[in-house]
């Protein structure tokens, strides 16, 4: 059969590609960046497409008339400056309808969420809802699946975060300790699926995915630290007034097109907890948290991601203000900074060396802070850092023995950005 999956690229999305590629499927993924799921699913097809402009039937037709069932994965859990959640989770959604039916009938397996429980009045539960409602009332073949939290062999967003705080030395931080918290493995999600693409779940069904025996997230939390392979640590509760000024942060780094799992949508649906229930339960057994970590054993691979997730941000965050700092003081003493150049230059080539470095440094520091911008400033910080080395080594080596350390100093920046880049990517 051919199958489009949309967020086919993702988390659940590429899982799900696998699955239905073993199966014998010719699938098709769709999502805004391809290239690395190119890389990892060659015997798949890739569009590039980004579901946001995609809000009129017409934007669909071509697709939706190469394929006879279509996976919705696509989604985002706040708006920001890459993610649209009206576009993408409900009108992106009602002109795939629209198409289906223009087409004459397409299946459509929308992998949705538990929507009328903690946190229902976000943004990001609201969209989902209304796109469900639109879509059992569409007429159209279906089946919507509502998985809890997924837990698979790889990580990201929640999940990412959750390995991150049990990965912590002495003890494990948490917010809502007590909070319920059910689970559902990758790998079930992806069986729901297959069963939905091969007619074994009833059309019209709405299920949900969700192993039996909620865990608290303290529990949550005890079970990853063991899977890490580290030994048992206490549980320490942290009031959720104290996470305000973090989830103020990440929101405000979700404007700029960071994708926080600490942002105020996930603390809103953690409060009430992640729970089952509302929904026709799953006809085939699920694996228990227990059972898909002793599945997939983890390794020193893991516990080096699990260490490091949380360090990103500071590390950005360190070198934003690196290169803002060392922009913005020698505009401060603009005198000292000249009589670096003044000898050689004159005072006119000096002063505007100055100024034109300065905006560099400042420039740099402001794009790393940008998602979108991040990449290619973290290389031409590496760039621009080994310049300043080898012109400075040029013109005043003996700048490499002041006892400041001016130069020195640049290495371990240097550093700090190679680890920067090779932590940069979130799939």
């Amino acid at each position: 059969m051919d199958i489009l999956i949309l967020g086919g690229t993702g988390f659940i999305g590429a899982a799900i590609m696998q699955r239905l590629i073993a199966d014998g499927h010719r699938v098709t993924g769709l999502g805004r960046d391809t290239r690395a799921a190119e890389a990892r699913f060659p015997d798949a097809h890739f569009v590039r497409a980004d579901l946001a402009g995609m809000s009129a039937a017409v934007d669909w037709a071509d697709l939706v008339e190469g394929h006879a069932l279509i996976v919705n994965c696509a989604g985002a859990l706040q708006d920001g400056a890459r993610d649209d959640l009206a576009a993408v989770q409900e009108r992106a959604m009602l002109a795939l309808y629209e198409a289906a039916k223009l087409a004459g009938g397409r299946r459509i397996v929308q992998i949705s969420a538990r929507t009328d429980g903690a946190g229902a009045a976000t943004k990001f539960l609201a969209t989902k809802r209304r796109a469900d409602a639109a879509l059992k009332a569409s007429g159209l073949d279906h089946v919507i699946l509502r998985p809890a939290v997924v837990i698979g062999r790889n990580a990201h967003g929640g999940t990412a975060l959750v390995r991150a705080l049990a990965s912590f030395p002495f003890f494990i931080p948490a917010v809502h300790a007590r909070s319920p918290v059910a689970i559902v493995a990758l790998d079930d999600v992806a069986e729901a699926v297959a069963r939905a693409v091969d007619g074994r779940l009833q059309p019209g069904s709405d299920i949900d995915l969700a192993a039996p025996g909620a865990l608290t997230l303290a529990e949550v939390l005890a079970l990853h630290r063991g899977w890490l392979g580290l030994a048992p640590a206490p549980i320490r509760s942290v009031p959720a007034l104290l996470t305000r000024p973090v989830t103020i942060l990440a929101d405000l780094a979700g404007r700029l097109g960071w994708r926080s799992p600490l942002r105020s949508t996930s603390l809103a649906v953690m409060e009430g907890g992640v729970e089952g229930g509302g929904a026709t339960p799953a006809p085939f057994a699920l694996r228990s948290l227990a059972q898909t970590l002793c599945e997939n054993p983890s390794g020193v691979q893991d516990l080096w991601f699990a260490r490091l997730y949380l360090l990103k941000a500071p590390v950005l965050v360190t070198l934003s203000a690196f290169w803002l700092l060392s922009g913005l003081i020698p505009l401060v003493e603009i005198a000292s900074a000249m009589a670096h150049f003044d000898g050689m230059l004159g005072y006119r080539p000096a002063l505007l060396t100055v100024i034109a470095t300065c905006a560099l440094d400042i420039g740099l520091g402001l794009a790393v802070l940008w998602r979108r911008w991040a990449c290619r400033a973290l290389w031409a910080m590496l760039a621009v850092s080994l310049a300043y080395l080898a012109s400075a080594t040029l013109a005043q080596p003996g700048l490499w023995l002041d006892p400041l350390g001016p130069l020195v100093k640049v290495l371990p920046s240097m550093l700090l950005t190679l680890v920067a880049l090779g932590t940069l990517d979130e799939r």
